[in-house]
C-alpha cells in the first residue's frame, strides 16, 4: 500500500542524496584536474583579465595627459632655451575632437569590463565592448600621433612635441596590448577551456577599483598642485607620480606653504593606495601563480620520478599494491609500509619542486627587474640627450629611481623622458616588491637561517642548548644512512592526538572560523553525551556510532585551527593515516590502492584519463588511489588542512544524515506501532462483550 504523504519526503532524500554524489564527483574530478590545467590557460583566464585590468585604467589616465595640453611648442632661441619652456602652439580643432572620441570609447571599454569583473554584466556582452573599444581608442590616437607627425610641420627646427603626444603614444600601445590579450581570454572561453566568467579572489576582484582610485588620486592631486603651484599640469603629474612612489627626485618641489600642507595628508593616502595596488598584485603573482604553477611543477617532477623507477625492477614493484603474504615476503615490506615508502617518495618531490619554483620564482622576477633597469636607462639615455647623459649615467638615474632613492642629481626635462619616467615608474615599483618577496623564499631566507644557525652556536642564546643542537644533527646525519624502515602499525588512537603535536607557526583565526569552531564544539559535547546516554542504556551500536561521530567533530576543529598557517601545515604518514581512518579508509587495506599512473592525459586533445574504479550501477565500488597518483592528496593546488577539512565535513555530513534518516525511520514506526494498538484493544473489547452477552 502506498502512503501519500511519504511520496514527497522519499523522492526529496533521493534528489539530495543523488545530489550529494553529484558534488562529491564534481569536488574530486576539481581536485585531481587541477594540477592538468596547462599553466597558459591560467594565464589566459586570469592573467590576462587581471592585467588588463590594472592597465586599462592607466592607459585612460594617459588618454586624459593626452587631452589636457596643446601637442606642439615652439623652442625658444638663445642660451638655456630648452622644448620644456616652448611656447604653445594651439592645435586643430578635429585633433581634439578625435582625440576626446577616443577618451569616452575607452573609459566605455573599462567600465564593461569593470561590471564583468564584479559579475554585473555577462561575459558574452562586456568583452566585446571592451576588446572593441580599446581597439577604436587604440586605432585613433596611432591615426593622431602619425597625423601629428607628419602632417603638422612637426617636429622642426625650434619646434617639438609636448608630454601629451607621448602620453598619447603610451596610452595607443596599452590599449592595443590589452585588447589582444583579453582576445585570447575570449578565446580560451570559446575553445571550451574555462567557463565565461572569471574566477577571481576579492582581492584579485577590486584591483581593477584599486587601480582606478591610484590613478585619479594621482591625476586629482597633480590638477590641486597645478592650480596652488602654478606648474603645468603634465609637471604636476611627474611631481605626483615620484612623490606617491616615494622616489623623491626634487626637480620639482612644493614652493608654498599652502603646497606643503597639502602633501602631509597627500603623501600618506596615496602610499596607502599604492600599498594596497601593490598588495593585490602580489597576490596574483606570489599567491596565485606561484600555486597554480608549483602543482605543475610537482606532476612534472612526479612524471619523471615515475619514468626513473620503472627502469629499476626493485624500485618499480615496489609502486604496486601487495596482494599477498608471498609478494610482501619477496619485497621485504607490508602494504603499510609500501604506503608509507610512497609517501614519503611524494614528500621529497614536494621539497624538490618547491625548491626549484622558488628559484625559477626569483630568476623571472628578478629578470624581469633587470630588463627593466637597463632598458629604462636606454630611454632615459635617448630621451636626455640635449643634457648629454651617458648609457652609464643613465643606468645610474634609473638604479637610484628603482630602488626609490632619488639623490636628484640626475633628473628629467624633456618632454619625452617625462611620460616615460611616469609609465616606467609605475612598472619598476612593484616588480622591485615582487622580486624583494622572492629573494625573502630564497637567498634572504638562506642568510638569515645562517645567521641564527652561527649566532647561536656561538654567542647569542637559544631555545635549546648547543649540546643538544649538537645531538640533534648528528642525528639527523645517521638517520640518512639508517635504511630500516621499521613496521608502522595503524594505531587506534591518532598520533599525539592530531594538533598536540610541535606547531610550525599558527596564523591568526578568523572569526568565521572561531564560530565555526563554537558551533562544532557543541555538537561535539552533544556527541559524546549521547555515547554516554547509550552506554547507560546498553546500546552498543549507539554507543560506537556516537564515538565516531565524536571523533570526527573533535579532529574537525583541531585541523581548523591548521588553516591559515604560514607556511601551510604539513601533516606526517601517521596523521594521514588516521585521517583517512575517520574517512572509512584502511592503509592496510590493498582493495582500495593502486599502482600510479605515469600519464594521466594520454593523447593530446583528449580527456584526462581519471581512471576511476569500476562501478556495478547500484554498489559503488571504492575509488582506488596512490600517493604517487593523480588522485594523491598531496596533489593539486589546496593546503593540506583544507583538503582534510573538505573531506572531514563530507564523512560527517554523510554520517549526521544516516543517523537523522534512521531517527526519523525510527519515530515513524513507533507511530505507527502506536496508531495499530487503539484499533487492537477496540477489538478485543468488542470480543469481551460478545462472550459476556453471550454467557449472559
Amino acid at each position: 500500500m502506498n502512503d501519500p504523504g511519504l511520496d514527497e519526503p522519499i523522492q526529496q532524500h533521493s534528489k539530495d542524496v543523488e545530489q550529494e554524489r553529484k558534488n562529491e564527483i564534481d569536488f574530486q574530478k576539481e581536485d585531481e584536474q587541477a594540477f592538468l590545467d596547462p599553466s597558459r590557460w591560467w594565464f589566459a583566464s586570469t592573467a590576462f583579465p587581471l592585467l588588463a585590468g590594472t592597465f586599462g585604467p592607466m592607459a585612460s589616465a594617459f588618454s586624459v595627459c593626452a587631452l589636457s595640453q596643446n601637442w606642439r611648442v615652439i623652442v625658444p632661441h638663445g642660451p638655456g632655451g630648452n622644448e620644456a619652456e616652448g611656447f604653445i602652439v594651439k592645435d586643430p580643432g578635429w585633433l581634439l575632437a578625435i582625440n576626446s572620441i577616443s577618451l569616452v570609447i575607452a573609459l566605455i571599454a573599462n567600465v564593461a569590463l569593470l561590471l564583468n569583473m564584479a559579475r554585473r554584466l555577462s561575459f558574452s556582452i562586456a568583452q566585446p565592448i571592451t576588446i572593441v573599444g580599446w581597439f577604436i581608442a587604440s586605432i585613433l590616437l596611432i591615426a593622431l600621433v602619425v597625423t601629428a607627425t607628419y602632417s603638422l610641420e612637426l617636429p622642426g627646427e625650434d619646434r617639438a612635441l609636448t608630454q601629451a603626444f607621448y602620453y598619447a603614444i603610451l596610452a595607443a600601445g596599452l590599449y592595443f596590448i590589452i585588447a589582444t590579450l583579453m582576445c585570447v581570454t575570449v578565446y580560451g572561453a570559446h575553445k571550451g577551456h574555462y567557463p565565461q566568467e572569471f574566477k577571481l579572489t576579492m582581492s584579485q576582484r577590486t584591483l581593477m577599483l584599486q587601480t582606478i582610485s591610484f590613478m585619479v588620486y594621482m591625476l586629482g592631486g597633480a590638477a590641486v598642485y597645478h592650480r596652488v603651484e602654478g606648474w603645468k599640469f603634465l609637471d604636476a603629474v611627474y611631481f605626483t607620480n615620484y612623490t606617491l612612489l616615494t622616489v623623491g627626485i626634487g626637480s620639482l618641489a612644493p614652493k608654498t606653504h599652502t603646497g606643503r600642507a597639502l602633501l602631509f595628508p597627500f603623501a600618506i593616502g596615496g602610499i596607502v593606495i599604492l600599498g594596497l595596488v601593490v598588495g593585490s598584485i602580489r597576490s596574483l603573482v606570489l599567491e596565485r601563480g606561484k600555486k597554480k604553477l608549483g602543482s605543475r611543477m610537482v606532476e612534472k617532477k612526479r612524471v619523471q620520478m615515475l619514468k626513473k623507477m620503472h627502469k629499476k625492477e626493485e624500485q618499480h614493484q615496489k609502486l604496486a599494491p601487495i596482494e599477498s603474504a608471498e609478494q610482501a615476503e619477496q619485497l621485504g615490506m607490508t602494504e603499510r609500509q609500501r604506503r608509507k615508502f610512497e609517501f614519503e617518495l611524494m614528500r621529497q618531490i614536494q621539497d624538490q619542486a618547491t625548491s626549484r619554483q622558488k628559484w625559477n620564482a626569483l630568476f623571472i622576477s628578478g629578470s624581469a627587474w633587470l630588463v627593466l633597469w637597463f632598458l629604462g636607462a636606454f630611454v632615459f639615455w635617448k630621451a636626455e640627450h640635449q643634457q648629454e647623459w651617458s648609457y652609464f649615467g643613465a643606468l645610474y638615474f634609473a638604479y637610484t629611481s628603482l630602488l626609490t632613492i632619488g639623490y636628484g642629481d640626475f633628473t628629467n626635462f624633456s618632454n619625452s623622458g617625462k611620460p616615460a619616467f611616469v609609465f616606467w615608474s609605475l612598472l619598476a615599483v612593484p616588480a622591485l616588491t615582487i622580486v624583494i618577496s622572492n629573494m625573502g623564499d630564497t637567498v634572504v631566507k638562506g642568510i638569515r637561517d645562517l645567521t641564527d644557525y652561527l649566532g647561536e652556536f656561538t654567542i647569542l642564546p637559544g631555545e635549546n642548548p648547543t649540546r643538544t643542537k649538537a645531538k640533534r644533527l648528528l642525528t639527523s646525519v645517521r638517520s640518512k644512512f639508517d635504511k630500516d624502515e621499521g613496521a608502522a602499525n595503524m594505531m587506534d588512537q591518532p598520533p599525539g592526538m592530531i594538533g598536540e603535536t610541535e606547531k610550525q607557526g599558527r596564523g591568526g583565526s578568523h572569526r568565521e572560523a572561531m564560530a565555526t569552531d563554537c558551533i562544532a564544539g557543541e555538537v561535539e559535547k552533544e556527541e559524546l553525551e549521547d555515547a554516554t546516554e547509550a552506554a547507560k542504556r546498553g546500546d552498543e551500536l549507539a554507543k560506537s556510532a556516537h564515538e565516531y561521530h565524536y571523533q570526527l567533530i573533535r579532529e574537525f576543529r583541531n585541523v581548523l585551527k591548521h588553516l591559515g598557517e604560514s607556511p601551510p601545515r604539513q601533516y606526517t604518514y601517521e596523521e594521514w593515516a588516521w585521517f583517512l581512518k575517520l574517512m572509512g579508509e584502511d592503509e592496510d587495506d590493498q582493495s582500495s590502492h593502486r599502482k600510479a599512473p605515469i600519464n594521466v592525459r594520454s593523447k593530446k586533445g583528449q580527456e584526462p584519463d581519471m581512471q576511476q574504479a569500476a562501478s556495478d550501477g547500484s554498489k559503488q565500488q571504492k575509488r582506488q588511489w596512490s600517493w604517487l597518483g593523480n588522485r594523491s592528496p598531496l596533489m593539486g593546488e589546496e593546503d593540506e588542512p583544507a583538503w582534510v577539512l573538505e573531506r572531514l565535513s563530507i564523512t560527517l555530513e554523510k554520517e549526521l544524515r544516516k543517523q537523522h534518516e534512521k531517527k526519523k525511520n525510527s519515530s515513524k514506526g513507533q507511530k505507527e506501532g502506536d496508531g495499530m494498538k487503539p484499533s487492537s484493544s477496540s477489538g478485543s473489547s468488542q470480543t469481551l462483550e460478545q462472550q459476556q452477552a453471550k454467557e449472559g
